[in-house]
């Protein structure tokens, strides 16, 4: 098949019109979600709106949807892009033009991908990345698979394609782990479901802020109440109450992540090649990323007690010039430990985990525990007009928090360097493992306090292109020490950081 010229401007698919018009709208009703569902429940109760018929109704929403249509196709029709020579040109804008140029040299990374809708009507998007902020992309809704394939190839045309595609297949291609429903499911459970709950707590509170008077007619608070049968001044069934919220909050948020953990890492592969990692996954967004050594900063290993027992731990890649929202796609999960040892040392050839560890100083344990205890001490104030007279019970928990979180931090806190890479530990719940290589060091910062100088105790910062990673609380002299020789091995190794 003969390749595409691309030298004249082109439009995507048409078949755009129809993403552009599923983006917008989508935008439109996540925006005015509260204002709809109002609107909505003011007209279920016919309290107000009479104007309001149900002919009425149904003209502003298909004018509405028209308006977003029309902007739609302005759209498609006003975006252009060309290839000119060394570059890239795209015109977009309807009423206010915009013209970019983008060199070949500076594009970091370019991406094709899926969505549910793009699945079915049989297109892909392609995303450009170049090395400037989060919104340094340029994405082009709807091309074709082999369209796409092809810009990609002209857009890497003098340098390594380090890219992803949903199609194409290197010439050794060993599918070298496969997610199962079963792992992803054990996955899900045994998630961090600290941060689902918070998610799904400030979901309903925001909701029920927002129609509380509605909800107190319907009169749940009360049905509630009268389920539980809470008689005024009995312990027991204060704290049956609220080990029945506890009970369906946990409950919440593991639906919550099992099905965030099935979604997003849906028949997961990774793929090795001959130089490369090719990570597959996803339901509804299907992404296909090709990673390579050079670009890669850190590594990340997570597990947790639970999913330790499970066999289960997570490899997130971290790469330099990539955006947030396109970073959280660098991650394996439901990994077992043998599996993660291979890939690390597909990613860093080097590196065995041999060495001598380090701990912070006994100081660290004094700043843990300030730390939670003043945290604990915020949590009395709302706990003593939520709870009225028993507020003293939530230390009870508080105490044993700070207990088990001050032991636990110090005893994963830990630290090794080597010839060629750094090795920090951390973490309560999950314990954490973070890998990077010395000469792709960006920078080295050694901070203290005025209370750490008085005791000597100084902490490290190292920046990588992609994170920034830190050893707290050791002696002065060693944190001089691992200063000194972090910007010697950065600075005496001719190699390159990406």
């Amino acid at each position: 098949m003969e390749p595409i010229d691309f030298s004249q401007p082109a439009r995507q698919s048409p078949k755009g019109i129809l993403i552009i018009f599923a983006l917008n709208t989508y935008k439109f009703i996540t925006r005015f979600f509260v204002l709809i569902l109002a609107l909505g429940l003011s007209l279920s109760k016919k309290e107000s709106f009479s104007f309001l018929t149900t002919t009425n109704i149904t003209l502003i929403i298909l004018g509405i949807f028209l308006v977003i249509l029309v902007f739609a196709v302005l759209k498609y029709l006003n975006f252009k892009f060309h290839l000119e020579k060394d570059e890239f040109h795209l015109s977009t804008g309807i009423i206010n033009k915009e013209a970019t140029i983008l060199p070949k040299s500076k594009i970091q990374n370019v991406y094709i991908k899926q969505n549910f809708i793009q699945q079915l009507i049989n297109v892909v998007s392609l995303t450009i990345e170049t090395a400037g902020d989060d919104k340094a992309e340029i994405e082009i809704n709807a091309l074709d698979r082999h369209t796409a394939l092809e810009l990609k190839d002209q857009l890497f045309s003098k340098k390594q394609a380090e890219v992803a595609s949903l199609d194409e297949t290197p010439k050794e291609r060993t599918v070298y782990f496969k997610a199962s429903i079963s792992r992803l499911f054990l996955e899900g459970i045994s998630q961090n479901h600290i941060k689902s709950l918070l998610v799904i707590v400030s979901f309903v509170v925001g909701l029920y802020s927002e129609f509380e008077k509605y909800l107190q007619e319907l009169g749940i608070a009360d049905r509630l109440k009268s389920t539980i049968n809470i008689e005024t001044g009995s312990i027991l069934n204060f704290l049956l109450a609220n080990l029945f919220l506890v009970a369906i909050g946990i409950l919440g948020s593991m639906l919550f992540s099992v099905l965030q953990t099935f979604v997003s890492n849906f028949n997961l592969e990774v793929v090795e090649n001959d130089d490369t990692i090719e990570i597959n996954k996803g339901l509804f967004n299907k992404m296909s990323l090709i990673l390579t050594p050079v670009k890669i900063q850190n590594l990340v290993i997570k597990t947790n007690r639970l999913k330790a027992y499970l066999g289960l731990h997570t490899l997130s890649i971290k790469q330099a010039m990539v955006n947030k929202k396109q970073q959280k796609h660098f991650k394996i999960v439901a990994l077992e430990k043998h599996q993660v040892a291979h890939l690390v040392q597909k990613i860093f050839s080097e590196y065995d985990g041999l060495g001598e560890n380090h701990k912070p100083e006994a100081y660290y344990k004094r700043v843990l525990m300030l730390r939670s205890m003043f945290i604990g001490a915020l949590i009395n104030i709302p706990a003593y007009f939520i709870l009225g007279d028993y507020f003293w019970l939530i230390n009870l928990l508080i105490i044993t928090w700070i207990v088990l979180f001050v032991h636990y931090t110090y005893k994963n806190a830990s630290f090794q360097i080597t010839d060629e890479y750094l090795t920090i530990n951390s973490g309560f719940i999950d314990r954490v493992r973070n890998i990077s290589e010395l000469h792709k060091i960006q920078s080295v910062v050694l901070k203290q306090t005025i209370f750490q100088k008085q005791r000597h105790i100084a902490s490290v910062y190292i920046a990588t292109a992609s994170n920034t990673v830190r050893i707290p609380y050791i002696t002065e002299e060693n944190a001089s020490s691992i200063y000194d020789y972090l910007l010697f091995k950065v600075e005496s190794q001719d190699r390159n950081w990406m």
